[in-house]
């Protein structure tokens, strides 16, 4: 299958309104194709209802629609079973929802639970805030100079007292992709459950939970194209099924008085209240347009973009790469020699360069490699080759006026 990357940044209308606009802040969210803006438009002007409470044909035919959207997140990332899907408002809720179910509910004084030094924040504070509920401890695994997993350290933390180890795919702040099927399978052989964050990685590349072992795996909607508001967290059935819920309110119970409260069967029992419908219609559209070209294609595309960055990043004195693993995700994070991250990027805006610049709610992470905040350039699908000529020759000339 070719590709036509005009054509296909002609699917988004945000860059008709903006012809001029290069947009490098895909990381933090990507933009949307007409066809995920023409599913929600088309939801609401023909069947939005409330989902799983009237015999009505709106209700039932919204949802016929939901329940439709979670079969389609199942298939798309392989999981055994729909009900293994539970939608949630995002990555960050989903990893709040398996701390306060499945941690509070498995956790206990002398319990560890491992992450990296390459987390966002949201894999870091849940799961503090969990084990000083439970008296469990949190352990950071390091990283090495280059922005690796420090693996000798990885094994030896990887004792009979970790039960979870919460990694992400890739770093939202360095790019470095993570070896999850090698980790994941060492976290088992120790007895630990895996918790894997796919946020950076589920725009980019197939995703096959039963094929990395994950216990859990957790996305958002918004990072691969589709609605705010809508993420999943996959879970193993037999997992779901012996956690309580995080949440109380309607949908989720099985009957209620006041000697007691039944619940649920999962996935039910973990989505309290009435659901983003209209968004889980706009993920599985977004699963639909990813599914329509050609995703090895596109990887390709978005990994010589990166080779072009690179080439023209060694070029431009005063620049500086955090993070030289070979396999990254389709950013890159950089700090400069004569200038601050926040000032380049005020600059680039005014040339119509949008960039990410801080510490991307990964401060352990760049505290440990020394630095306080970087400039992130993220591609995405649409990112064309001018894209990266227009920011390599804008950043060349930025750094001339702030020398």
């Amino acid at each position: 299958m070719s590709l036509d990357i005009s054509a296909l940044r002609a699917e988004f209308p945000l860059f008709g309104h903006y012809p001029d606009l290069v947009y490098l802040d895909n990381a933090a969210t990507t933009q949307k194709p007409r066809a995920v803006l023409d599913a929600e438009r088309a939801f609401y002007e023909t069947s939005n209802a409330n989902v799983h409470r009237g015999p009505h044909r709106l209700s039932i035919k919204a949802t016929e629609a939901f329940e439709a959207a979670r079969a389609k997140v199942a298939r798309f990332i392989n999981a055994e079973r729909d009900d293994e899907i539970v939608f949630t408002r995002g990555t960050t809720e989903a990893i709040n929802l398996v701390a306060y179910s499945w941690g509070a509910a498995n956790l206990k004084p002398g319990d560890e639970v491992l992450v990296t030094a390459l987390e966002h924040h949201a894999n870091i504070v849940p799961w503090q805030l969990i084990a000083r509920q439970t008296g469990a401890t949190v352990r950071a695994i390091p990283v090495l100079a280059d922005g690796s997993l420090d693996r000798t350290a990885f094994l030896s933390l990887l004792q009979p007292q970790v039960k979870l180890v919460a990694i992400t795919h890739a770093s939202n702040a360095i790019g470095t992709r993570l070896p999850v099927l090698e980790l994941t399978a060492a976290a088992h052989v120790a007895g630990a459950r895996v918790l894997i964050d796919g946020a950076q990685v589920i725009a980019h590349e197939s995703v096959d939970v039963q094929a990395l072992g994950a216990d859990f795996y957790v996305f958002s909607g918004h990072k691969m194209y589709g609605p705010t508001g809508i993420g999943v967290l996959y879970a193993k059935a037999e997992l779901l099924a012996g956690m309580p819920p995080w949440q109380g309110g309607g949908e989720m119970i099985d009957r209620v008085s006041f000697d007691g409260t039944t619940f649920a069967e999962p996935p039910a029992r973990f989505e309290a209240g009435t659901p983003a419908i209209a968004q889980a219609v706009g993920l599985a559209a977004a699963i639909d347009w990813l599914n329509t070209h050609d995703r090895a294609g596109l990887r390709q595309h978005e990994a010589h973009l990166c080779a072009l960055l690179d080439a023209g990043l060694r070029k431009i004195a005063g620049v500086k790469v955090i993070g030289n693993t070979a396999d990254r995700a389709p950013l890159r994070s950089l700090v400069f020699e004569h200038a601050h991250p926040f000032d380049v990027a005020q600059f680039l805006d005014a040339r119509d360069i949008a960039v990410r610049v801080g510490r991307h709610c990964a401060e352990p992470l760049l505290e440990s490699l020394g630095v306080t905040g970087t400039l992130r350039v993220s591609f995405a699908a649409y990112n064309t080759v001018r894209d990266v000529e227009r920011f390599l020759a804008a950043l060349a000339e930025t750094l001339d006026d702030l020398a």
